[in-house]
């Protein structure tokens, strides 16, 4: 594993980088490792870079601080375009790279991840890291567990270059995931000398809350988990509708990104009935995991890894379009009986209204 050369009497500085154009994948793992990196014998100062509005609504421990970039939204059909300001998406690039660029020379890392895109969104990273390499920072592409399906993510892999990224720039690559269940570096196809430098450091996670840390309601309670909520609309209406157990609530959390017409329908079923609760965004979902009777979620690499933590009974309902991420890391869990699975195709009120009372 990696060996860092410490700086000396001032604390490490470390950065972590995440593009954060689609959900909170990105940053939730960035703030994983943040503040993990803060506390404890390391004590460093950690600057998170997120293109996610949302990083400034988390806690943040002492010594963690954030920049965000200006951001810019992917659609289902894979294009991009900016979040807010009314310019051309290469102006907002050129934005990026250049705040991207000033806060990491500032700063002066002595380690620098890189969230899955080895050069950022719109190669935004590519003038910084050289500077940075030179400057003896290392540097870490970060990846989660699952990519793609595998020959769609060994495509894009080789598409992108990757291999040669990694070669010619970064000193490891850490994949948060178990190699057991899905081995990412033989997915890849990474050759030898990339493969030599790449780990599988298992899922991330922060521990084991008491299940009475935090409650949503005060009685039993049945939990929906759409991620960032921009395509938990199908598995939101299914849930509200699902009959659930006497005396037990249902609470939904849609997450920031759920279109407003899918919250505003959800609020009104909520306001029609006394046992359903809708919440749009929970900082720390840990406790209300830890103290449910039954999860029903999406199947983004943070949630399951949140959920694998807890000894909850546990529906992945995975996102299969425009990519089938989800589904590969779904299935493979469900083959070690940690989880069971519905095809989104399949997914009807009845459906988890089973599986719940079951």
């Amino acid at each position: 594993m990696l060996d860092i050369a410490m700086p000396g009497p001032r604390r490490p500085r470390i950065a972590l980088y995440g593009h954060d154009t689609l959900g909170l994948g990105h940053l939730r793992r960035n703030q994983v490792l943040a503040a993990s990196f803060a506390s404890g014998c390391l004590d460093a100062d950690v600057l998170i870079l997120s293109g996610a509005a949302e990083a400034g609504r988390f806690d943040r421990p002492p010594g963690v601080d954030v920049v965000v970039l200006p951001g810019v939204d992917k659609f289902a059909d894979g294009s991009y375009a900016p979040s807010h300001l009314r310019q051309p998406l290469r102006e907002v690039v050129r934005i990026r790279t250049a705040i991207a660029g000033a806060a990491l020379q500032a700063f002066r890392p002595d380690l620098l991840i890189v969230d899955k895109t080895p050069l950022g969104f719109g190669r935004e990273l590519a003038p910084v890291l050289p500077v940075l390499r030179r400057r003896a920072t290392s540097l870490v592409l970060g990846l989660r567990d699952v990519l793609d399906e595998p020959a769609v993510a060994s495509r894009q892999w080789r598409r992108e270059r990757c291999t040669e990224t990694v070669r010619d720039l970064f000193d490891e690559v850490w994949v948060y995931g178990d190699q057991d269940v899905h081995d990412l570096v033989a997915v890849c196809g990474m050759p030898p000398d990339v493969a030599a430098r790449s780990h599988h450091l298992g899922y991330l996670g922060i521990g084991r809350p008491a299940a009475d840390s935090a409650r949503p309601v005060p009685g039993p309670y049945v939990l929906a988990l759409l991620g960032g909520g921009r395509d938990g609309a199908q598995l939101a209406d299914a849930f509200a509708a699902a009959a659930g157990p006497a005396d037990v609530t249902s609470v939904i959390v849609t997450g920031p990104y759920l279109p407003d017409e899918d919250r505003r329908r959800l609020l009104a079923a909520a306001q029609r009935r006394a046992d359903l609760v809708v919440v749009d965004f929970v900082p720390d979902l840990s406790g209300w995991v830890a103290g449910a009777s039954a999860i029903v979620a999406m199947a983004g690499a943070n949630t399951v890894t949140e959920l694998l933590g807890s000894d909850v009974p546990v529906l992945l309902v995975p996102r299969v379009r425009p990519r089938r991420e989800q589904m590969v890391r779904a299935t493979a869990l469900a083959g070690r009986a940690v989880v069971d699975v519905v095809d989104p195709d399949a997914l009807a009120p009845e459906t988890i209204a089973g599986w719940v009372t079951t």
